[in-house]
């Protein structure tokens, strides 16, 4: 710790003697200056011990000491020292009262001993004290890098920066999410600075700041160093950092910042390897797959998983879709396959793990947001999502989630699931304009004859095709006698020049009049 006032009066070599504020002396001492200014204030920086001898000084007048030991009190000085036998035999009385009153600590400095002598063990003193500081800092870096190099997860380190700091500290990933905390029970303390958190991952790395009061300080420091962080770093502590404390701070962002935020060759041989995984299982070779694949991505072929595909409002390097899912991932422990392909985003994550649920999590926000131009800069990530697939069915399941994919574009969605779409109807894909320009073009004959008064074949077509093909059943919805249901089928025929004993025809002309009598789809 720095040098205080008790530290100087015990000093053997210096033989101070304290004559005011004896209940004061654990103040610390920043510095020892001399100065004889009448008002040495505008000088003063705050913490010093000033020496004087009083020769420019009314030391007599008790109003006057009271007014300079005021302005120094007032400046923050940390202790005043009057040296006998030059200008007084001894300390003013004023002068001891005026300290006495305001509580300054006032040391008598012997005649033998000179200012310097104090300054030097001052200065001694504060060196000696940045020395420790130091040396406790370069040994928590050690501690630090121990803890870093020895791969038990960030908690051990965490835990580690903990100590060293006296306080408590929490690691988050790039959603904002507490990852590891320590001790324990700092977890939900960390959680409700999630708020500051998020607007300082929103800031260019590296990025720092305070939050909390003096009594419960917390400071945040981002990780990584490119543009956009890849997590952030809480100290929480009961005063600010010292010199030691400091050291252990940064040497932990230092540390996290390269366990957290991989090399860009690593990510680009992992995403090699998960496309050359991918495609080996697209082309039928799971076996091979799985050689490939190895400790990285094996865990993940051993179980049920999903195959999803995204395409992203933003590059797939930004996307903070991505991101999500590989916090998740990291979180968890989980293997996750990306594959970039263009401007989508192809997955393979576990069925029912942490990342399907950060996929759907992640969808459900972007459904609630306000509706946008999928393909526009503000646009929003698309996701179809496969049934649980194995390493034999995935090029099925790449069809499936392309299928899910498609429907979710077209019915505004952020994520659709192929069971959604496999159990529910196949009408609202018939909100397409191209279905419905085919659907128009079909019917338009129809629709143009009886616009003439010349008879009601579409919705005669509709009850009869509705009632597959039954006459009675059909001219009864009609109210109209089966025999002119039957003129009135020969006429379709012969106005669309197609054979009504045509099952295909039958099809087309249903879900003709299906696409044209639905009701254009509302974007949620």
């Amino acid at each position: 710790m720095p040098p205080t006032l008790a530290s100087l009066v015990q000093h053997s070599a210096l033989k101070l003697t304290v004559r005011a504020g004896a209940d004061r002396l654990d103040t610390p001492v920043r510095w020892a200056h001399a100065s004889e200014l009448a008002d040495p204030v505008p000088y003063m920086d705050g913490g010093e011990l000033l020496l004087v001898t009083a020769t420019n000084l009314p030391a007599d007048d008790p109003e006057a000491m009271r007014r300079y030991v005021r302005r120094l009190t007032d400046a923050g000085v940390a202790g005043l020292g009057f040296a006998v036998g030059v200008a007084y035999d001894d300390i003013p009385e004023a002068l001891t009262a005026a300290a006495e009153e305001a509580g300054m600590p006032l040391l008598e400095v012997p005649r033998p001993t000179p200012f310097i002598a104090i300054t030097k063990a001052v200065s001694a003193a504060i060196a000696a004290d940045q020395y420790r500081a130091v040396t406790a800092g370069f040994e928590a870096q050690r501690d630090l890098t121990k803890a870093a190099v020895a791969g038990d997860g960030p908690a051990v380190l965490l835990a580690r920066l903990a100590a060293q700091v006296d306080g408590w500290a929490a690691l988050y990933d790039t959603s904002g999410a507490v990852v590891a905390a320590a001790p324990d029970w700092a977890a939900r303390r960390a959680a409700r600075i999630t708020p500051d958190v998020e607007r300082l991952r929103d800031r260019p790395a590296p990025a720092s700041v305070v939050v909390g009061d003096a009594d419960d300080r917390v400071e945040l420091q981002s990780l990584g160093a490119g543009r956009r962080a890849r997590g952030a770093l809480a100290v929480g502590t009961g005063s600010a950092l010292g010199t030691a404390e400091r050291y252990a701070v940064h040497s932990a962002v230092a540390l996290l910042t390269l366990t957290t935020a991989r090399s860009r060759s690593l990510q680009g041989a992992e995403q090699r390897l998960g496309a050359a995984v991918l495609r080996m299982l697209l082309s039928g070779q799971p076996d091979h797959a799985r050689a490939v694949a190895g400790d990285l991505y094996g865990g993940l072929l051993d179980a049920p998983f999903r195959l999803l595909i995204a395409e992203a409002a933003a590059p797939s390097g930004t996307d903070p879709f991505a991101e999500t899912l590989e916090a998740a991932a990291a979180r968890c422990g989980e293997p996750l396959l990306t594959v970039p392909e263009g401007d989508r985003l192809v997955v393979l994550a576990a069925d029912g793990g942490a990342v399907a649920a950060a996929c759907h999590a992640y969808a459900a926000a972007q459904d609630v947001r306000p509706a946008r131009d999928p393909g526009g800069e503000d646009g929003q990530t698309v996701v179809g999502l496969s049934a649980p697939a194995g390493p034999v069915t995935v090029s099925l399941a790449y069809k499936q989630a392309e299928q899910a994919l498609t429907v979710a574009r077209r019915r505004g969605r952020a994520l659709v699931e192929h069971e959604e779409v496999a159990a529910g109807s196949v009408l609202p894909l018939l909100a397409d304009d191209a279905v419905r320009a085919f659907a128009d073009g079909l019917l338009r004959a129809l629709r143009e004859h009886d616009k003439k008064g010349r008879g009601d074949l579409v919705e005669s077509l509709r009850a009869w095709l509705s009632r597959h093909g039954q006459w009675d059943a059909a001219a009864a919805d009609l109210g109209v006698h089966r025999h002119t249901l039957r003129y009135r089928m020969r006429r379709v025929e012969e106005i669309l020049g197609r054979s009504l004993d045509d099952p295909d025809v039958r099809m087309e002309l249903w879900l003709a009049l299906k696409a044209t009598s639905a009701s254009p789809p509302t974007t949620p």
